[in-house]
C-alpha cells in the first residue's frame, strides 16, 4: 500500500548538520502518519520523531527534541528529518516507517510500512 524510500545519510562530523528524506508513494492521506527511527549496533529500533502529513500533530523523542525537526513536502510526498548539533551516539541505521492514524506512534511495531534504512555515522 505504501513505499518508503530513504535518503540523505553519510558521514559528518560532531556537531555537524543532515538531512534525511523519505519518499512515499502509493496511497497517502492526512490521518496517515510517518515516523523516524533508529538502529545502533546492538541495540533496538528507538523512536526519533513522528508526522501526520498536515502537519497537524508532531511527537519527538526526548533525546532529540530541539536538535531534530520533522518536516514534509506534501507536493514531493516525502517526510524530512532534520538533524542538528550531531553526536558520535547518533550514529546508527535511519528509517523511515508509516501508519494509520490508530497506531500508537512511539511503538516500532504499529508500523506496517517501512523503508530499507539509511546510514548516519557521525565521527568526532
Amino acid at each position: 500500500q505504501v513505499q518508503l524510500v530513504e535518503s540523505g545519510g553519510g558521514l559528518v562530523q560532531a556537531g555537524g548538520s543532515l538531512r534525511l528524506s523519505c519518499a512515499a508513494s502509493g496511497r497517502t492521506f492526512s490521518g496517515n502518519v510517518v515516523g523516524w527511527f533508529r538502529q545502533a549496533p546492538g541495540k533496538g529500533r528507538e523512536f526519533l520523531a513522528a508526522s501526520t502529513w498536515s502537519g497537524g500533530s508532531t511527537y519527538y523523542a526526548d533525546s532529540v527534541k530541539g536538535r531534530f525537526t520533522i518536516s514534509r513536502d506534501n507536493a514531493k510526498n516525502t517526510m524530512y528529518l532534520q538533524m542538528n548539533s550531531l553526536k558520535p551516539e547518533d550514529t546508527a541505521v535511519y528509517y523511515c516507517a508509516a501508519c494509520g492514524s490508530s497506531c500508537r506512534v512511539y511503538d516500532r511495531h504499529d508500523y506496517p510500512y517501512w523503508g530499507q534504512g539509511t546510514q548516519v555515522t557521525v565521527s568526532s
